[in-house]
């Protein structure tokens, strides 16, 4: 049970000196009698509930420094770098107990964030951001709670703004589909796999030819390359548990993959065969975007133009966008979505879920989402997508 002893200071306040265990005391303060005992009561309560007094003086900044410390063991050095970035749109808590900080002061700050433009951009956050902001200061305050400094969590009732933009990256159209199967570039066998397998760049760069099986008609995805800056490096693990999976491929990349030449060990690389890094991938996007635009871009008198030099025509596409293609895909195939989160490689059944269906691509032209055993169908015992 605490003990306690109580004296008149010499500015008239009433002190209180509460034993909380350790050999410690916690020394209380308050101008009447009433307002000491009802001091006293809370760190009782507080005790009773096994809560850290000593440490209640912890600021965020303290919690927010420990919780990014422990999340560089969990998660890919990029992923890290992201949330390190994003944490400190939070620092104007840093000085502030954590345990008294209330739900209004996160919300004004996802608020000013959604309203008010970065300095990264010169925009405001979008939404998914604003989401991941507010998941970071709820981590924050639970690895807290976890260790008995406070025990209520303050972000977990902020609300994003709904009229915030929202990122979407659209699948492609037919025709951005037909340039990915027509258009000769080192890039392509990239785009291919992308697209028709669902491989995340990362994935993709890690990818060797001894992970694809022709014969069985299956990618192994079970590495990825993670980046520290420019460089990138090979890691035995994918973006999550669930990305380490075995995609079943269709016809049409088989074919494709088949008539590859298999002159270097990884299956997308540089042009000397080494890993890809942020630049040298950066540099084959563009210049495979500017062949398309080259190739298929109405230039009309500006036709004589070098093709790097010539106006983007074209709607262009990010290697994201295949992903979210093939997901499409496998969604206008009929696929059931427990399979396609599965062959995705997520985590969370509503990130599958979640996919803008209204942005699929116009198939009542496209001659392969018309046949969905030509595209995803795999015989014998093996899953059966189609």
């Amino acid at each position: 049970m605490p003990r306690m002893k109580n004296k008149t200071r010499e500015d008239g306040r009433l002190q209180s000196k509460v034993y909380i265990g350790n050999g410690k005391y916690k020394y209380v303060y308050a101008a009447t009698n009433k307002e000491l005992q009802q001091k006293i009561d809370e760190i009782k309560m507080k005790l009773g509930t096994g809560i850290d007094v000593s440490s209640e003086n912890d600021t965020f900044g303290f919690w927010s420094g420990r919780w990014i410390e422990l999340k560089r063991m969990d998660v890919t050095e990029k992923r890290w770098r992201s949330y390190d970035s994003r944490r400190h749109y939070l620092d104007e808590l840093a000085y502030q107990p954590i345990g008294k900080i209330k739900t209004a002061q996160i919300q004004k700050i996802i608020v000013d964030c959604a309203t008010q433009p970065s300095e990264a951009t010169g925009k405001p956050l979008a939404r998914q951001t604003l989401i991941n902001l507010k998941n970071i200061a709820s981590q924050i305050f639970k690895l807290a709670i976890a260790n008995r400094v406070t025990e209520f969590n303050p972000a977990e009732n902020v609300k994003v703004p709904k009229e915030t933009p929202k990122e979407t990256r659209q699948p492609l159209t037919d025709e951005q589909q037909l340039w990915v199967r027509e258009t000769l570039h080192r890039a392509q066998t990239a785009a291919m796999i992308m697209m028709y397998a669902g491989l995340r760049r990362g994935e993709l760069m890690a990818l060797t030819w001894s992970d694809i099986d022709l014969e069985n008609r299956t990618i192994t995805v079970n590495k990825a390359v993670e980046f520290a800056g420019n460089t990138g490096k090979v890691v035995p693990t994918t973006k999550t548990e669930s990305g380490m999976r075995t995609v079943y491929i269709p016809d049409v990349l088989v074919d494709y993959l088949a008539a590859q030449p298999r002159k270097t060990f990884l299956v997308s690389c540089q042009v000397s065969g080494k890993l890809h890094s942020e630049t040298s991938w950066k540099r084959m996007w563009e210049s495979y975007m500017n062949t398309m635009n080259a190739k298929y871009g109405d230039f009309g008198s500006v036709i004589g133009t070098a093709p790097k030099k010539r106006p983007t025509i074209i709607q262009t596409f990010t290697p994201h966008q295949l992903r979210h293609t093939y997901i499409t895909m496998l969604y206008l195939a009929g696929v059931d979505v427990m399979t396609a989160k599965e062959q995705a490689g997520h985590a969370d059944i509503q990130t599958t879920v979640n996919l803008p269906k209204g942005h699929t691509p116009q198939s009542s032209h496209n001659s392969i989402l018309n046949s969905k055993r030509r595209l995803f169908g795999i015989s014998g015992s093996r899953l059966l997508l189609a």
